[in-house]
C-alpha cells in the first residue's frame, strides 16, 4: 500500500495545501525542482562518462585482455560455461530467433561454451511447441554446447503465469540433469536471463567471462549491461519512442550510481551459484528481476550487488498491430513493471528477519525501492501541477512575493533541466545503429517529437504506474499479460 498512498498524498498535496498551508505546498515544490535538477544533470554527466565506457568496452578484446591481466586466483577462462534461459509464449520463429542469432554470433569465446535453454510453456499448446523445437533444433544443431527445450507445466499449484516461474523450471532443469550429474561444475557457471527478442552485443559473454573469472566475490554479483529499444526504435508510436529514449541513457547512468545501490533488470546475468543459494525465482513473483537480486541480497547476508558490462543490449520497443495497440500495449507492460513495488513489504519483511546484516545497509535497499516507485508515479504531477495549483487556487498566496515568484522560480529550473535532457537526446542519437539514423523524415520526426514530452511521459510512465500502484492500495490483483514482439 505504500505508494499508492505517498502518490496520491503528493498528488492531491497542492489541491488542499494551496489553501491551508500555500507556502509549505511551495516549499515543497521548490525543493523536488531542485532535486530534479540535481538528478538531470548527474544522470547527464554519468551517461556521459557511460557513452566512452561502452566506446572502450566495445573494442576491447577481452580474451587478449583476459591473458594479459590473468592472476592466480582467477577462474581460467576455457573453465567458464554459460547457461542462457530464454522464456518463450507463443512467440514466432523468426522472433526467437533474434536472441538465438546473437548467442551465435558471440566472438572471443568457443560457442560450445555456451547453453541454450528455450524455456516453452505448455499452456502454449503442443503443436506450437513442437514447431519451435523443429525449427531450432534443425537450424542449430551442432552450433552450441548444448541446446535444450523445456515444456513448463501450467498446472504447478501456488505459481502464477510469466516469465518468472519460466526461468524457474528451465533453470532447475538445468542443475537436476547436468549439474547433480556431474556434467558441469557450478562453480564454473553463469546463468544469464532474457527475452526471445535480446540482441546481445557479440562480445558480450567475452566480457561477462572476463568478469565473471577475475572477480573475487564472483559467486555474489549480478552483471548487467544497458538496454536499448533500439531494434524498432522508428517504427514505434513516438510517444513510447520518447519514453525509450529516455529510458536508453538513464539506464547507463543507473549502473554507475555511485552508491552502489542499483537493480539488475530485465536482461541480466549472474553466477549459476548464486541463483541456486537464493532459491531461484520465486514462482509467483510476476516482476521477477528486482526481486531475485533481493533474493540474493538477503540469502548472501546483504553482500550481493550489481556491476554493469558496458556492452549494450538491444531490444524491442513494444509494438502492436497498429498504432493505438502498440501505445495499449506499452502502458500495459508499464503497469506490470510498475508492479513491482511489491517488492518493498518483502525487502521491509526480509529486512526484519536478518538482523545480521549491518541496518543502514538494509534501510538503503528499502529506501531505494520506495524512492523509485514514488517518484515514479507522482513526478510529473509534482513537476507541471504542483507549481501552478498554489497561486491558482489560492489569488491571496499569489500576492505575496514568494507566491508571485513561484511561478518564475518554477520556470528558471525547469529550462535549466532542458540541458541535460539535450545531452541525453544527443546520446542516445550516438549510440543507435546506422539504420536508425538514415533518411530525411526519420531525423525530421526524431526532432519534432520533443515538445509532446509532457504527454508521453504522462500516459506511458506516470499513469501506468500509478494505476499499478492503486491497484495494489485497494488490495486488487495483476494477470501477467507479454509483450508482444514483433520482427
Amino acid at each position: 500500500m505504500i505508494p499508492g498512498f505517498f502518490a496520491w498524498m503528493t498528488i492531491l498535496f497542492p489541491l488542499w495545501g494551496a489553501f491551508l498551508i500555500p507556502k509549505a505546498v511551495a516549499y515543497f515544490v521548490i525543493a523536488f525542482l531542485i532535486y530534479w535538477l540535481y538528478q538531470s544533470f548527474k544522470s547527464a554527466i554519468l551517461a556521459v562518462i557511460g557513452y566512452f565506457k561502452i566506446q572502450t568496452a566495445i573494442t576491447t578484446d577481452w580474451q587478449q585482455l583476459f591473458q594479459e591481466n590473468f592472476r592466480s586466483f582467477w577462474l581460467k577462462y576455457n573453465q567458464i560455461h554459460h547457461v542462457i534461459v530464454i522464456s518463450s509464449y507463443k512467440e514466432p520463429v523468426e522472433v526467437i530467433e533474434m536472441a538465438i542469432g546473437s548467442l551465435a554470433a558471440q566472438k572471443e569465446i568457443s560457442l560450445k561454451k555456451i547453453h541454450v535453454i528455450l524455456g516453452q510453456e505448455e499452456r502454449a499448446g503442443k503443436e506450437n511447441n513442437q514447431k519451435t523445437i523443429d525449427y531450432f533444433s534443425k537450424k542449430y544443431k551442432h552450433v552450441f554446447g548444448d541446446f535444450i527445450f523445456t515444456e513448463h507445466p501450467s498446472d504447478i499449484v501456488g505459481e502464477t503465469a510469466g516469465k518468472h516461474s519460466n526461468e524457474r523450471f528451465a533453470a532447475q532443469y538445468f542443475k537436476k540433469n547436468y549439474v547433480d550429474t556431474g556434467k558441469y561444475d557450478i562453480d564454473y557457471l553463469t546463468l544469464t536471463s532474457c527475452d526471445v527478442d535480446t540482441l546481445f552485443n557479440s562480445k558480450y559473454f567475452a566480457a561477462l567471462t572476463y568478469n565473471f573469472a577475475s572477480n573475487p566475490s564472483r559467486y555474489q554479483r549480478f552483471w548487467q549491461s544497458p538496454i536499448f529499444w533500439h531494434n524498432n526504435i522508428n517504427q514505434v508510436p513516438s510517444l513510447i519512442r520518447m519514453t525509450g529514449i529516455l529510458g536508453n541513457v538513464i539506464h547507463i547512468a543507473n549502473i554507475q550510481e555511485p552508491d552502489g545501490l542499483f537493480f539488475n533488470y530485465s536482461c541480466y546475468s549472474s553466477s549459476f551459484r548464486l541463483i541456486d543459494q537464493s532459491g531461484y525465482w520465486d514462482p509467483d513473483m510476476i516482476p521477477e528481476d528486482w526481486h531475485i537480486f533481493l533474493q540474493a541480497f538477503f540469502a548472501t547476508g546483504g553482500k550481493a550487488a550489481v556491476e554493469p558490462i558496458f556492452l549494450p543490449t538491444v531490444v524491442d520497443a513494444p509494438d502492436g498491430k497498429n498504432y493505438f495497440a502498440a501505445l495499449k500495449n506499452r502502458y500495459t507492460q508499464c503497469v506490470r513493471h510498475a508492479w513491482g513495488a511489491i517488492d518493498i513489504p518483502y525487502a521491509i519483511e526480509q529486512s526484519r528477519q536478518h538482523p545480521e546484516i549491518p541496518l543502514l545497509t538494509r534501510s538503503l535497499r528499502i529506501f531505494k525501492l520506495i524512492q523509485t516507485h514514488f517518484i515514479w508515479s507522482s513526478n510529473w504531477f509534482i513537476l507541471t501541477l504542483g507549481t501552478s495549483l498554489p497561486v491558482i487556487l489560492n489569488p491571496k498566496f499569489f500576492q505575496t512575493t514568494f507566491g508571485y515568484n513561484l511561478p518564475k522560480i518554477s520556470n528558471i529550473i525547469l529550462t535549466i533541466c532542458l540541458i541535460p535532457l539535450v545531452t541525453l537526446i544527443i546520446l542516445d542519437w550516438k549510440l543507435r545503429p546506422e539504420r536508425q539514423k538514415k533518411g530525411f523524415f526519420n531525423i525530421v520526426k526524431n526532432i519534432l517529437q520533443w515538445p509532446f514530452m509532457p504527454i508521453a511521459t504522462l500516459t506511458m510512465s506516470v499513469l501506468p504506474g500509478l494505476q499499478s500502484h492503486t491497484k495494489m492500495f485497494l488490495g486488487q490483483k495483476l494477470e501477467y499479460k507479454t509483450t508482444l514482439k514483433k520482427k
